[in-house]
């Protein structure tokens, strides 16, 4: 189980996970040596899964991000989403209940590039029967 102290190295680390285990320590009033061994603790039991960052697309000229539907054969499920994870400009594939099968996030330079992603790509995916994109005007959390 974790505990609250778990839940407060989280919460910072969420905020931004570059911070030396020290300034964790301190903003927690911690030892640095307790919030090293949580940490690998958290890791070890698959909690914290990877340190990572968050990109703005559009500081990197993707400027059109889009969050896709997708409904598929449900025979082709799986095969479905193997495939979808191995294009570049899909940034995460999900299983969902709901409206959709396939929840995946595009990044895109503009609206027709988005386009060819969807009907070069992702359109011809086998098992792919409708694809309903919906454009992220703005992202207010991340």
């Amino acid at each position: 189980m974790i505990d609250r102290t778990d839940l407060e190295i989280l919460k910072v680390l969420e905020k931004d996970s570059s911070l030396p285990y020290a300034e964790i320590a301190r903003l927690l009033k911690m030892k640095e040596a307790t919030v090293r061994k949580r940490i690998l603790t958290l890791k070890e039991r698959g909690v914290i899964k990877k340190f990572t960052i968050i990109v703005d697309p559009a500081k990197i000229g993707l400027k059109t991000v889009a969050i896709i539907g997708l409904d598929v054969d449900p025979t082709k499920l799986l095969e479905a989403c193997e495939k979808l994870s191995q294009i570049p400009e899909i940034k995460y594939v999900a299983t969902s209940t709901g409206d959709h099968m396939i929840m995946t996030e595009v990044w895109a330079t503009d609206g027709k590039h988005l386009s060819q992603i969807i009907s070069e790509k992702i359109g011809r995916t086998e098992g792919v029967k409708k694809v309903c994109p919906s454009i992220i005007l703005e992202k207010i959390k991340d």
